[in-house]
């Protein structure tokens, strides 16, 4: 089952640029590698959207593998910032470009957040992040923002090595270390640890999901396709 879905993810990835991230470039890929139209919408029920899904969760596969065999080194926001920048070079910028108009649309855009939160918590979880309460959402909220303004202004990016991408991507996490210069700040101000604690003591990052190998984390869950 896998090895056949994969195979049409493939073919289809191959028609988006002449045929759009949709229908018609899954059913060319159905064509050409011979398979019934209607196992190829068993495979991607939401057309594009799934198609979408499926390139850019790759690329998160691909992240967590880089991440794994060549941590980045050097100080955390260079770390993140290196981390940032391979999962851009792991995108083909015109199939980005054809993922982002599907999730710009809205019964997709929760989807689209979705991913970027996802994308997120794969840089954090590669640096090595143990955070169990409050920061484990701080953290990643905060990347989540920082990436999908980067991605946005690469998709824009014709500079050599995506050089104007890398400049933008460090000044947002500059603003984002002099914010939590401030919150350091804040923290240290009497008693404040013990309201933030009371405060927010009870929330905990959640239990790791289990994925049916099968399928590889590619389909789109029930609560984003609106049928649950």
């Amino acid at each position: 089952m896998t090895d056949a879905r994969d195979r049409l993810i493939d073919a289809a990835l191959n028609h988006v640029l002449f045929e759009g991230m949709g229908e018609r470039a899954i059913h060319e890929a159905a064509r050409e590698i011979g398979m019934d139209p209607a196992l190829a919408r068993v495979y991607l029920p939401r057309g594009g959207a799934d198609l979408a899904t499926a390139y850019h969760r790759r690329g998160d596969a691909a992240l967590r593998a880089w991440l794994a065999d060549t941590p980045p080194q050097g100080r955390f926001r260079d770390r993140v910032a290196q981390a940032v920048m391979q999962r851009l070079s792991l995108s083909d910028r015109e199939l980005a470009r054809a993922g982002a108009a599907i999730f710009a649309l809205p019964q997709h855009a929760a989807l689209g957040a979705r991913l970027i939160w996802e994308t997120s918590d794969a840089i954090w979880a590669g640096l090595g992040d143990r955070s169990q309460d409050v920061n484990w959402y701080s953290k990643r909220a905060t990347l989540s923002a920082v990436y999908g303004a980067t991605v946005l202004y690469w998709l824009g990016d014709e500079s050599p090595d995506a050089a104007e991408t890398r400049a933008f991507l460090e000044r947002r996490l500059d603003g984002v270390m002099r914010f939590e210069g401030f919150k350091g700040r804040v923290r240290a101000l009497p008693g404040f640890s013990a309201l933030a604690e009371a405060a927010t003591g009870w929330i905990k990052a959640p239990a790791p999901r289990h994925q049916d190998p099968a399928w590889a984390g590619d389909t789109i869950p029930a609560s984003d396709r609106g049928d649950a």
